[in-house]
């Protein structure tokens, strides 16, 4: 067998091994985050158990975290009424298909 082919297979199953290992320390760090986050402690008086059992409970995918909002707010723009109109006539083109 040629040592180019050699190799380069030594070096593919290297590179495949290194992602497994990579992908498995991930998944367990996941998994790991998440019984954390999903285990409560033990209340220890009626206020706290009534904070536990009232409070907010994440959605979707425990590992991702949310998106933050970093721009600018939403910005509104006044429109005269022949604007106005105008916006009504192409609203009600385009539902009707044309």
């Amino acid at each position: 067998m040629p040592e180019y082919t050699t190799l380069s297979r030594t070096t593919g199953a290297t590179v495949l091994t290194l992602v497994a290992v990579a992908c498995a320390a991930g998944l367990a760090d996941a998994l790991r985050r998440r019984r954390g986050r999903t285990r409560a402690p033990e209340p220890f008086d009626e206020a706290v158990r009534r904070q536990h059992t009232t409070g907010h409970t994440p959605h979707g995918a425990p590992v991702i975290p949310r998106q933050r909002r970093t721009g600018s707010h939403g910005e509104a723009v006044r429109l005269t009424p022949a604007e106005r109109d105008a916006f009504a006539v192409l609203v009600r083109r385009f539902g009707e298909g044309d």
